[in-house]
């Protein structure tokens, strides 16, 4: 148990996010020229978890706009926004993932920039330094998610909006190998935590095939976490899985829409 407790969860999650961008999963493949070209036009939309799009306006104008895309690398939404007139920052712990958001910038000609690092320290970046921060789906590879929503807060100007995609926690309580197999076997308590939970066997298969490591987090963290730290809360909404079983029953991802107000 002592070194599962001892692994470095960022380091270990980068090198898994840069063996799936060699594998090509969804979530790396970059945007086409063709979508960039409608974002210049202003026909775009991006997620914050599966299928849901955004809705437009839960967005400022994004024009001159001051965009963190927070653990959203992979070549995605950062340049959608960056074709869209914003000034793009793309923050994840991922080289190859922030190489796909370099690579699109490059072959569109957009102004962009991109930054290795932890989402749970935004020490980089001054205070109010940004109109937006943009963080999808992401935060379940971190075992902590208030120092996201302190830190968002500290680099949001006021009347900065921070978007955030979450996991459903419900989701933890499977037996994942069953989950895989088609059928939903409740195993888990929550927290759920990969390095503590996770039997010697399993964690082994992970380290093995290189399968980043998750963490739950109660509501109470993912919701009232961004109210403890200063925020308003302005938009949700509930995303599914397609093809997914648990999807069948319940929404599996939600997002949430989040004003530091002006004082």
């Amino acid at each position: 148990m002592q070194k599962k407790r001892d692994l470095s969860i960022e380091k270990y999650n980068a090198e898994a996010w840069d063996k799936y961008v060699e594998a090509g999963i969804e979530w790396t493949i970059p945007v086409t020229p063709e979508q960039i070209e409608k974002a210049r036009k202003g026909d775009w939309s991006v997620t914050l978890a599966t299928v849901h799009p955004v809705p437009r306006d839960w967005f400022p104008e994004m024009k001159g706009a001051d965009v963190l895309c927070l653990a959203g690398g992979g070549g995605q939404q950062g340049p959608i926004f960056a074709a869209a007139g914003a000034q793009v920052t793309v923050l994840d712990s991922s080289a190859a993932q922030l190489e796909r958001d370099r690579m699109v910038a490059g072959r569109e000609s957009l102004n962009l920039t991109t930054v290795q690092g932890d989402m749970r320290d935004l020490s980089c970046f001054e205070d109010e330094s940004f109109d937006l921060v943009f963080h999808p789906v992401s935060n379940c590879y971190v075992p902590e998610v208030l120092p996201i929503w302190h830190e968002s807060y500290r680099v949001l100007r006021p009347g900065g909006i921070l978007m955030a995609g979450h996991v459903q926690p419900i989701q933890y309580i499977f037996d994942f190998a069953e989950w895989g197999k088609g059928r939903l076997i409740v195993k888990n308590k929550l927290p759920y935590n990969d390095l503590l939970n996770a039997s010697d066997e399993e964690l082994a298969g992970y380290m093995k095939d290189k399968t980043a490591l998750e963490f739950s987090h109660y509501l109470e963290e993912s919701i009232g976490g961004q109210m403890e730290a200063g925020f308003v809360l302005t938009g949700f909404f509930e995303d599914r899985q397609p093809g997914d079983i648990l999807s069948d029953h319940i929404p599996v991802y939600f997002a949430t829409r989040a004003l530091k107000l002006v004082s």
